[in-house]
């Protein structure tokens, strides 16, 4: 699956508009909806934002990994 469909998908599963996610990352609808397009790359901090508001690690909002489940934070051992 591409970033931009990742990103639509799991917004849609919150039921949740492009403005919603926009008003939450401090931005606008239009830029957001570039992310969903991908016109425009995600800035860091917006990853790590949905990452954690979505509950799922960076690398599935890349498209690197089909694994939905968060790593859990903290220090490694």
């Amino acid at each position: 699956m591409q970033k931009g469909q990742i990103l639509r998908a799991l917004r849609k599963d919150k039921h949740l508009t492009q403005g919603d996610v926009a008003a939450l990352l401090h931005t606008s609808r239009q830029y957001y909806s570039d992310y969903e397009r991908e016109k425009y790359e995600l800035p860091l901090h917006h990853l790590e934002f949905l990452s954690d508001f979505f509950h799922v690690p960076t690398d599935y909002l890349l498209g690197k990994t089909a694994v939905r489940i968060p790593y859990k934070k903290g220090r490694p051992e």
